[in-house]
């Protein structure tokens, strides 16, 4: 494996634009990066550097309704050329299907091509998505231009009220957090209806949401969990629905189901839920579970019985 990226990689490095030259025209907006993203770029030789300041103009475009798209195409430009980041930032639309088909394979070989070059956040990406593969898209090999997704949105279950009611009544521009939930929902094998509730019940859909006892982001992480489940900036979208997920997932091992219990003790720990022999007497835990099971409406859950030993409560 480590042989054939290698290949890979400098395949990529070869390739130019002698091919034949296929542009996108990018978004005409100001292009503002983040201190992340600015330090990153810098590193980058300048044709690099100036395609991927076009393709985040583009990718975060609010006028144009084909800018991820046309992002897709300025960083499969800029992976040709051997970018690493570009790379990663390509995966990570085709992992989401954001402007391009949603490919599990196309995500995790491009996190596995910019791994390979040392790029931190697509090794990271790569152990998130735990999908191995080499097939990379056509336009990372040939200067073509990617195939267009189409853009939707659907929630499962028939509308008739809970989580279903309240995420049809979301407004458009908190639409992507759903399509992100439901992605990574799937890679770990949870209901994305109970992380959707579980969200709604947390912070209401605000990504800056931050607790008086320092619960972070979309999920409201605490520092402690934060890092149990490698969550390195809880007010990112992407980490903070991982780690919310992944501790969701291991709740569901550990109360083998029992939604109620896992809700409990994703709000007051699962020690508490052990401690108490059931959901704890706290008033904010109780209400908290109410409000979750209003909006899921489901009890039983299915779990992986190999992540972890039950809870005495469930032996």
């Amino acid at each position: 494996m480590p042989t054939l990226l290698h290949a890979i990689c400098c395949t990529l490095l070869a390739l130019s634009f002698s091919m034949g030259q296929v542009s996108i025209a990018a978004a005409a907006v100001p292009i503002v990066l983040t201190e992340d993203e600015t330090a990153a770029f810098a590193n980058e030789p300048q044709q690099i550097r100036e395609l991927l300041e076009k393709a985040v103009a583009s990718e975060r475009s609010q006028q144009d309704w084909q800018g991820e798209w046309k992002a897709a195409g300025l960083y499969c430009e800029a992976s040709r050329l051997g970018s690493a980041e570009a790379q990663y930032r390509l995966g990570m639309l085709y992992a989401f299907g954001r402007g391009v088909p949603k490919d599990r394979a196309l995500g995790a070989s491009l996190f596995s091509v910019a791994a390979s070059q040392g790029h931190f956040e697509a090794q990271k990406m790569l152990e998130t998505i735990n999908y191995t593969t080499t097939q990379l898209p056509r336009c990372v090999m040939e200067a073509v231009l990617p195939e267009k997704g189409t853009p939707s949105f659907a929630m499962a279950g028939d509308g008739t009220g809970g989580i279903d009611a309240y995420i049809t009544a979301l407004p458009a521009n908190k639409r992507w957090i759903v399509d992100l939930v439901e992605t990574l929902a799937e890679w770990y094998r949870v209901d994305p209806k109970l992380v959707l509730s579980v969200i709604t019940a947390e912070s209401n859909f605000q990504i800056k949401a931050e607790s008086p006892k320092a619960a972070m982001g979309l999920m409201q992480l605490i520092p402690a969990t934060a890092d149990r489940f490698n969550v390195r900036n809880a007010f990112d979208a992407t980490q903070n629905i991982k780690g919310g997920i992944a501790y969701l997932q291991w709740l569901l091992s550990y109360f083998r189901g029992d939604v109620q219990l896992a809700v409990a003790a994703y709000n007051a720990g699962e020690n508490a839920v052990d401690r108490h022999k059931g959901i704890p007497p706290y008033r904010e835990t109780r209400h908290y579970v109410q409000k979750v099971m209003g909006l899921y409406q489901q009890s039983v859950h299915p779990f992986d019985e190999t992540l972890t030993r039950p809870s005495v409560l469930k032996q």
